[in-house]
């Protein structure tokens, strides 16, 4: 396993992938590997970024923005420069 931590813009990526197509938050804790604590402030930032839209009253999905889909696409552009 990698030990190296990850970034910000790399930890905003991953939660903005797993919610692409909508995610419970638990969904977003588990697949992008983070505790809630972590989550739940990372969801706050980046709903006020416009990057994604928290769940109405009544429902549990949270879902990547149009604005968030091209923060993925710029994150991955830019980390196709480096070599891995």
């Amino acid at each position: 396993m990698n030990n190296k931590r990850r970034s910000d813009i790399e930890i905003s990526a991953d939660i903005l992938k797993v919610a692409m197509n909508g995610a419970k938050k638990s969904h977003i804790v588990y697949r992008a590997n983070l505790n809630f604590d972590v989550v739940k402030r990372y969801l706050k930032r980046l709903n006020a970024a416009g990057l994604i839209n928290f769940p109405s009253f009544n429902g549990r999905i949270f879902k990547t923005t149009s604005k968030g889909k091209e923060y993925i696409n710029q994150y991955e552009n830019l980390n196709a420069y480096i070599p891995r």
